[in-house]
């Protein structure tokens, strides 16, 4: 099975999270460093797509870092997740560093991330070793007339037991942001035929099923980053979401056919892991 985490896993970090954990909320951290006009204030990518136009890119680039500089430690479901002694590929859909503060307990692991047209033409994503450092691109890049050439060596010869894939990028380790609406439009204009998505991941989805925690599908972009990652994996999926759906995302988990949990997520991660169940018994003991 494969973890597909969401914005919503950061309620789950011990100690609070000092970042946004929904679009909703990064929204407005982003639109401090620069004036949104009010009918767009709510809407993450096109504010993005705004400041990028009137301020520039980097404007965008320096609110992120800011605003996921300071994460809070690994919930307990991502240091359970990294301590399976088998994890071929983890997603994560938002752009904290969670994630790889937990995978830091394996040895034998890389990341994938996607990037930005606007900063790295030409290329879907990087790949990076566990200590940070660049791989050099194991995907293709496009040529002037829009055709693919092979850059280097297939992604599959990548040598790591666990990927960590993120496909609209993470503060750490370069700081990539797939977040405007012109980044969404270069990514979205490809990925019916799944070029933005890396070699690696469509190989390893290959018959396995997807758990999405911490995820909604109440946006097409949403939805449509699901679908296309989960595309030619198995025929049953799951996704832990608590109380009333919209109409798409009824459509949506039906088609998709994702069976849903309805339970709050810190309760199904308790009983996945075990650990709030065994504080609770200690506490009744005592």
């Amino acid at each position: 099975m494969i973890p597909y985490l969401g914005p919503g896993v950061l309620t789950l970090a011990t100690d609070g999270s000092p970042i946004p954990a929904a679009p909703e909320e990064l929204v407005v951290e982003l639109t401090k460093s620069a004036t949104v006009p009010h009918k767009i204030r709510n809407n993450l990518t096109a504010a993005a797509q705004y400041i990028e136009n009137f301020k520039h890119r980097k404007t965008i680039a320096a609110a992120m870092n800011k605003t996921f500089e300071q994460t809070p430690e690994p919930s307990v479901l991502h240091k359970w997740l990294a301590e399976r002694a088998v994890l071929p590929l983890v997603v994560n859909a938002w752009y904290d560093d969670l994630p790889q503060k937990a995978l830091a307990v394996r040895k034998n692991w890389g990341m994938v991330q996607g990037v930005s047209q606007a900063e790295h033409f030409g290329y879907w994503v990087n790949y990076f070793h566990s200590d940070s450092t660049l791989v050099p691109n194991k995907e293709f890049l496009r040529d002037g007339s829009g055709a693919k050439a092979p850059a280097e060596a297939p992604a599959e010869t990548l040598p790591w037991e666990t990927l960590l894939y993120q496909p609209i990028g993470s503060v750490r380790p370069a700081s990539n942001y797939v977040i405007s609406d012109s980044d969404y439009v270069e990514v979205l204009t490809e990925i019916d035929i799944q070029t933005p998505i890396p070699e690696t991941v469509q190989s390893v989805r290959k018959g396995r099923n997807f758990l999405f925690l911490g995820c909604r599908f109440s946006t097409q972009l949403e939805r449509n980053f699901a679908r296309q990652i989960m595309k030619r994996s198995s025929d049953q999926h799951w996704a832990v979401i608590e109380g009333a759906l919209t109409k798409n995302e009824v459509k949506f988990l039906k088609e998709q056919k994702i069976e849903l949990i309805d339970m709050p997520l810190a309760e199904f991660v308790a009983g996945l892991t075990g650990q709030a169940v065994a504080a609770a018994t200690a506490e009744a003991a005592a």
